[in-house]
């Protein structure tokens, strides 16, 4: 084990909210006196932060978990942690398949891990999963405040945990409980501090932020004046949020994403299904009609707005005329980009007991190939309309290919390439001006015209996402 001060390594499964808990967590192993090390083989602990929402998130889990128990026995002093959405779930059997694991800790008590981590030393292992939140913790800004991040000029905030919605195909509620909204004036006070510590980019993150408030005023949502405040304060260029509902998206937050110019014209709004009927096996809450007049609402009031979304291939009983219904209102929508997934089964789910329903798995890839072959040429049409213009890019550093080249994200959210520069200025947090030359379904390339800012500096320590 390492000489000095003991340390840790977290691996990341899963979505942003996982991706945020984990920097949550880090500033709380800091405080508590560990150091960060390289990687899984120098840590004095372990962490696996879990997903229960992706596929096989469980054969990753034992995976990983069949590596670490050859660690332990090389390394007796070593702990290992399973955290995050999985651990919820099947708290009982990590216990039970991996009895090498010292704390199992569930999403409602994440911030306890530090404590766990000093019994499970004395006491052996810990299995400590609530099942429920304790909304005073919750609401706590302190983890957050305290978050170790790993890009310095962007930064997560969870203004919102769990989800009172009731889709068939999602886990979420179980795992995450229902929907616990932080303080307004706490948010707008977290904002604050990150732009006096350079951070000029903020994602907001929530299960279904349009909702974001109801559980506080008792009268309905604050999400619009929630845009409004954060987008007020200095030092805040952009702000992006994850993910909406499209039945609760509201007139007013339409209006305060056109109206407040800090908030990027980018609208992620899962559509899962076009049919109609699908859409009421799913509990989605709305008709194809009303999605696609929320979509003319926003593009309407929002100038230059990329619009993404969500798409599920082969839910139990879907038919060719409700995948064509799909077809149809992705077209109508005609959507800058689009993640889409095969109907996976998640145990405790609805839609994982219509065994008899589930579509044949040919069927499936032909209509998932057809799909994405409608989208790539939607998408690859909005790049294309974007050749010869100026773009303002976010400069995130080297491409994973090609050190060379240099990446960044648009306002709309579009990953940038262009040739790495020797301007000291154009380094991670960077703002620069992109006159785009070539344009792929996924990606832009062009140069770098001119800085339109340079970074702001802070140390990075790195955490890994799987």
């Amino acid at each position: 084990m390492s000489n000095g001060p003991r340390t840790f390594h977290i691996r990341t499964f899963g979505c942003q909210m996982n991706e945020h808990d984990s920097e949550r967590l880090a500033g709380l192993l800091l405080a508590d006196g560990l150091v960060p090390a390289e990687g899984d083989a120098t840590a004095d602990v372990v962490v696996l932060n879990t997903c229960t929402i992706r596929e096989n998130a469980d054969l990753k889990l034992y995976s990983a978990l069949g590596h670490l128990k050859a660690a332990k026995a090389a390394r007796p002093g070593l702990q290992v942690v399973v955290a995050g959405c999985l651990a919820q779930r099947e708290r009982g059997a990590i216990a039970d398949r991996a009895p090498w694991v010292d704390v199992v800790v569930g999403t409602h008590n994440l911030t306890a891990t530090p404590g766990l981590l000093a019994r499970a030393a004395t006491e052996g292992p810990v299995v400590a999963v609530l099942d429920a939140p304790d909304p005073e913790v919750a609401r706590d800004a302190t983890p957050a405040l305290s978050a170790v991040r790993d890009v310095p000029y962007a930064a997560w905030m969870t203004i919102q945990t769990g989800c009172d919605n009731s889709c068939s195909y999602c886990i979420v509620p179980d795992v995450r409980g229902g929907e616990i909204s932080r303080p307004l004036t706490d948010l707008v006070a977290e904002a604050e501090l990150l732009a006096s510590r350079g951070v000029t980019e903020v994602t907001l993150l929530g299960q279904n932020v349009n909702s974001y408030g109801r559980d506080l005023t008792g009268r309905g949502p604050l999400f619009a004046e929630l845009l409004r405040a954060v987008g007020s304060v200095e030092g805040i260029e952009r702000i992006r949020f994850t993910s909406p509902h499209p039945k609760d998206l509201r007139p007013e937050t339409i209006a305060a994403m056109a109206e407040t110019s800090a908030v990027c014209p980018q609208l992620h709004l899962p559509l899962q299904s076009g049919s109609d009927r699908m859409l009421t096996a799913m509990r989605r809450g709305y008709r194809a009609e009303r999605y696609l007049e929320r979509v003319a609402a926003a593009r309407a009031a929002i100038e230059d707005l990329a619009l993404t979304t969500d798409i599920i291939v082969g839910y139990p009983g879907e038919t060719d005329e409700d995948f064509e219904a799909t077809l149809e209102v992705a077209a109508a929508a005609d959507y800058d980009s689009a993640f889409t997934f095969i109907f996976s089964p998640r145990a405790g789910t609805r839609a994982a007991t219509l065994t008899d329903q589930f579509v044949p798995d040919e069927i499936v890839r032909e209509r998932f190939a057809r799909l994405k072959d409608l989208l790539d040429r939607s998408a690859l049409a909005h790049h294309a309309a974007r050749v010869g213009r100026r773009e303002e890019v976010l400069v995130e550093g080297p491409s994973k290919r090609a050190v060379d080249v240099w990446s960044g994200y648009t306002r709309q959210g579009k990953l940038t390439h262009f040739p790495a520069s020797s301007d000291v200025r154009v380094r991670p947090g960077a703002l620069v001006a992109v006159d785009i030359e070539q344009a792929a379904p996924h990606f832009l390339r062009g140069s770098v015209a001119e800085v339109v800012r340079a970074p702001r500096h802070r140390v990075r320590i790195p955490l890994s996402v799987s």
